[in-house]
């Protein structure tokens, strides 16, 4: 198995040393190779995508990241601030899938900020397409008008293929689930995804046994922290499942326990934590590793169809959690505060 490991920038070195080590610590025959991406990647190369690393990605396996972006960086040119190298991983890779699991353990009903009762026993997969949409749609950019005035322009667009393909994806997920599917829209507004609740409406006429629901995005994002378990899948455009799965992190207690894949069309795919690259707390030991080592169990799952191992990471840090190990952004009073570097050696342990 030969997986791209690309730490990133921030906390992401730490993050992914840990994911490193449980990885390492299942004695698989794994090949890692790493590479700078983000601002790493500008350092390296004056590119937040150098070709180097490009070419890496291409020929793995599958895509360990940590994370990127750094305050820093937030003055150059567009083109070369971190999050674009990120972008454009994505699209070179055509990794369209993102899913996103929001999975509260037991042990962190009282680290979520609703009430344990609203949130105890949340599992909601949610399915956000990731090339397509605002972030990708031309015409874009910032120009001036006859009179003087700026203008910032984007494009919001999907194509039918695009919608297709993700909405395979969320009923096939739906399939080995609670065969439920929200799809989210803002169709009373909004053309381009009008089109999509028509192709969404399309798609589950092949699949009988899936209920398959749409709600207007204000409407989701409401719902989420009202009624949570209501939702199985979810699947929605980029932009609206770029906000409803951070705003879905925080009912489990902290966005460092959410994980996240992107896959293509074969199922290769690039594998990170949901958070960003928290510059302000990087290099301190404080960072939650638990994402990244969930995201390395799910590239072991959907990349290398290897359920028994992905089993075996994620079942350890259910064990390391029932041990009462927390870092601090989930630590509640008679827990044992832990780094980024013992939560890692927590859960080697206990697998």
């Amino acid at each position: 198995m030969k997986i791209a490991v690309l730490p990133g920038d921030g906390i992401g070195p730490e993050i992914v040393a840990q994911a490193v080590k449980v990885l390492k610590a299942l004695d698989l025959n794994i090949e890692m190779t790493e590479a700078p991406i983000g601002g790493a990647g500008y350092e390296f190369a004056g590119d937040p995508l150098p070709e180097s690393t490009l070419k890496l990605a291409k020929e793995a396996d599958a895509v360990l990241l940590g994370a990127v972006g750094d305050w820093k960086y937030d003055k150059l040119e567009r083109h070369l601030r971190p999050e674009r190298g990120l972008l454009r991983i994505r699209k070179e890779l055509n990794l369209f899938a993102n899913l996103r699991p929001a999975l509260l353990y037991p042990e962190l009903a009282s680290a979520s900020t609703l009430k344990p009762e609203v949130v105890s026993g949340l599992d909601i997969m949610i399915v956000r397409e990731l090339t397509g949409d605002i972030y990708f749609g031309q015409p874009r950019g910032i120009s001036t008008l006859e009179n003087g005035e700026r203008e910032g322009v984007n494009t919001m667009r999907y194509s039918e293929s695009e919608i297709r393909r993700i909405g395979k994806v969320a009923f096939d997920i739906a399939m080995k689930r609670n065969k439920k599917v929200c799809s989210v829209d803002k169709a009373n507004v909004l053309e381009a995804t009008e089109l999509w609740r028509q192709v969404m409406i399309e798609i589950s006429k092949d699949y009988p046994e899936v209920e398959l629901s749409h709600m207007y995005v204000d409407n989701a994002a409401m719902q989420l922290i009202r009624a949570p378990k209501q939702f199985d899948v979810m699947v929605t455009g980029n932009i609206f499942g770029d906000i409803l799965s951070d705003e879905a992190s925080m009912l489990t207690g902290s966005i460092g326990m959410l994980p996240s894949a992107s896959l293509d069309a074969n199922n290769k795919g690039m594998y990170e934590p949901s958070h960003g690259s928290a510059p302000d707390i990087a290099g301190k030991d404080v960072a939650n590793p638990l994402a990244t080592i969930l995201s390395a169990a799910m590239m072991l799952r959907y990349t290398f169809n290897d359920e028994a191992n992905a089993q075996r990471i994620e079942d350890a840090v259910k064990e390391a959690l029932a041990q009462g190990f927390r870092t601090a952004d989930i630590w509640t009073e008679g827990c044992n505060k832990v780094g980024c570097a013992a939560m890692g050696d927590a859960v080697v342990a206990a697998l």
